[in-house]
């Protein structure tokens, strides 16, 4: 299974708002400079987020993107399916590029797609935007703020 490059750079937006934002918004900018995502290319990913009600824009000097609910909340599930749509094989995706809906025949298998959706949607559900920050925490990665807090005697 190929992983969009939007659900990569999707998926690498929200662990950075949960790691490095505190809960504060973060500025496009800086979320694509530490993520190496191109602003414009975010800027496009964080609206369908936006629309997910994923995560909340805050306008002005002080402004970004911050994520909507607590981070235990949001699953790898909820992001796939803001940018790509439905994990349902039968229907159009609703994400930029829409899908033809696959086609019936006698000859295909079309009793597994549904529990295939299934299995793989319930996967993603498993992995929530908390669970990636503890496992980031735990391999060491480093925070964007630590530095910040770092003191010399």
């Amino acid at each position: 299974m190929r992983v969009s490059s939007q659900v990569r750079y999707a998926i690498c937006a929200v662990f950075d708002l949960a790691y490095n934002g505190l809960g504060e918004p973060v500025q496009t900018r800086v979320v694509g400079e530490r993520q190496k995502i191109p602003v414009r290319y975010l800027e496009q990913i964080f609206q369908r987020l936006r629309r997910a009600h994923l995560v909340e824009a805050r306008r002005g000097p002080r402004g970004g993107f911050r994520l909507a609910r607590p981070a235990a909340e949001i699953t790898l599930r909820d992001i796939v399916e803001a940018i790509e749509g439905p994990l349902a094989p039968t229907r159009a995706s609703s994400g930029a590029r829409t899908r033809p809906p696959l086609a019936e025949s006698p000859h295909q298998p079309a009793f597994l797609w549904a529990p295939l959706s299934e299995r793989l949607g319930g996967a993603l559900a498993e992995f929530t935007i908390e669970r990636l920050c503890r496992d980031a925490a735990r391999s060491a990665v480093r925070r964007a703020n630590e530095d910040a807090r770092m003191y010399f005697i």
